[in-house]
């Protein structure tokens, strides 16, 4: 059985682009938050083809949530916003916190050196 995985690790970079949302949350309301942004995203991969994969993380000082995500390209981030639903979902966020968004493309990948002598 030849089976695709959707997601993995490459020795080299890839065009990928990130998207690097960082969540500052309104006192108190960090799990709101998280679960809002999780709503954006679990919506953004059920429905959209250049969504690649995300990581949604609390920090432990209940002050932060961040989404580093992988698209296909920059232009799906006009796509995303292009939706009315995807929109009103993304605005809730507003009501709990506010946030930076930012998009990246891979510059550089660094894995670990273990095991190679000097």
């Amino acid at each position: 059985m030849n089976t695709k995985f959707p997601a993995g690790f490459v020795t080299a970079p890839e065009p990928t682009t990130f998207i690097v949302n960082v969540i500052h949350a309104h006192p108190g309301k960090q799990e709101e938050a998280f679960r809002l942004i999780q709503d954006v995203v679990h919506y953004v991969a059920e429905r959209k083809a250049g969504f690649l994969w995300s990581n949604l993380a609390k920090s432990t000082d209940g002050l932060t949530v961040v989404n580093i995500e992988a698209i296909q390209g920059a232009g799906n981030v006009d796509e995303f916003f292009s939706d009315p639903a995807f929109v009103e979902k993304f605005r809730k966020l507003d009501t709990v916190s506010t946030s930076e968004f930012h998009t990246y493309t891979v510059g550089d990948l660094v894995l670990p050196k273990l095991g190679e002598t000097a």
